[in-house]
């Protein structure tokens, strides 16, 4: 690992280098690394002294590359605070800053606020044990072992639990991704992760209903971050029982087929009402209905997914500009990939009859996808 971001920054600063950075705070904050193993692993990142100080710690935290504690000090290095508690994080270059050293303070920052949330009842979200999430989730427990699961959790039986479903289209791992994502809502209640099969399940209890607003802020974070918006679906469940946390599992298990990433990438069970009913359509018939195939066989021309992607932006946002803002595309661009949906589907996009149609297509293919 030692000098990775180096020879990465060699090939592309700006692009490769820049995912794989985020990536790899991302699973430190998964795994729940120590303090002093994130600042070794910056250091052995970034192949320079890396260093930590808090309110708290007994002494600051430096190691050098080699993951061993550092002596001397360089005078001004470049640093970022922590915020609450007091603190900074900085790394200790004797030459001129790398070419990702901003990025990498910004997610050493960002990491260290996480794991080093030692407070009880913090925000830092905890990798649950799966056994027991799969239990409180699953359709077989009884309630005793349900109410098991929620204590030994830490969860308060007597307050309502939430539950947040997190998926990828990139195969990243849910579990990771859920927690990199979480980690950016400040406000969000105490979380337990835990990958239930291909979804990553996430349990809250919070106290009001800005934990859905806290995911979307921290989904535009993410779209502000080239090629890191792409491939996350978050759907919410409602706030429910302990005891009937499987209840809100499932919703957002739905919700979540629903969600399109940099379009719609999080979606409230609670708001699709009648469109629930599109679920109970057996998967088999979804994807033999003929509008479903015709997006089928466009998506899998050379350009087709890119002409699928803008009709799905167009018809969630019902404005080709707000479309063009969600894509990161030129509004003419997705004007062209609109007429070309047109032409090679019959469809006319400018009639009411027409949108709902495409609308439900998508919807119908995006279930079979995800049934």
């Amino acid at each position: 690992m030692k000098g990775l971001l180096l020879r990465l920054s060699a090939v592309d600063a700006d692009a490769e280098a820049a995912v794989r950075v985020i990536a790899y705070f991302d699973e430190l904050v998964a795994r729940q690394a120590r303090l002093s193993d994130l600042v070794r692993a910056t250091a052995s990142l970034v192949d320079c002294v890396a260093g930590l100080s808090r309110d708290g710690l007994p002494a600051p935290l430096r190691f050098t590359p080699d993951g061993e504690r550092a002596a001397d000090a360089v005078a001004e290095p470049a640093s970022a605070d922590l915020g609450e508690p007091p603190g900074k994080v900085w790394l200790e270059r004797a030459g001129s800053p790398g070419p990702l050293d901003d990025l990498v303070l910004e997610r050493f920052a960002m990491a260290a606020r996480v794991l080093g949330r030692a407070e009880p009842g913090g925000s830092a979200p905890q990798l649950a044990d799966p056994a027991l999430v799969e239990l409180l989730l699953g359709e077989r427990a009884a309630e005793e072992d349900r109410a098991r699961a929620l204590r030994l959790l830490g969860l308060d039986a007597g307050r309502p639990v939430r539950v947040v479903a997190v998926g990828t289209e990139d195969e990243r791992d849910p579990g990771v991704a859920a927690v990199g994502l979480l980690a950016r809502g400040g406000s969000l209640p105490r979380l337990h992760v835990a990958a239930v099969g291909e979804v990553a399940a996430v349990l809250m209890q919070p106290r009001d209903d800005s934990a859905v607003a806290s995911l979307r802020s921290a989904l535009a974070d993410r779209a502000r971050e080239r090629d890191t918006s792409g491939g996350v679906r978050v759907g919410v469940g409602d706030a429910v029982p302990g005891l009937e946390a499987r209840r809100s599992w499932l919703q957002a298990r739905l919700a979540e087929r629903f969600a399109v990433p940099a379009v719609e990438p999080v979606v409230v069970h609670g708001d699709l009402g009648s469109l629930t009913l599109l679920a109970e359509v057996p998967v088999a018939r979804l994807r033999e209905q003929d509008d479903v195939r015709a997006l089928d066989t466009l998506a899998a021309t050379p350009t087709g997914a890119a002409d699928v992607a803008a009709l799905e932006a167009f018809c969630r946002t019902g404005s080709l500009r707000q479309a063009a803002v969600a894509l990161h595309r030129h509004h003419s661009s997705v004007s062209a990939r609109l007429a070309h949906v047109e032409d090679a589907l019959g469809w006319r996009l400018d009639e009411p009859g027409d949108r709902f149609r495409a609308r439900l297509a998508l919807l119908a293919r995006r279930l079979a996808q995800r049934g």
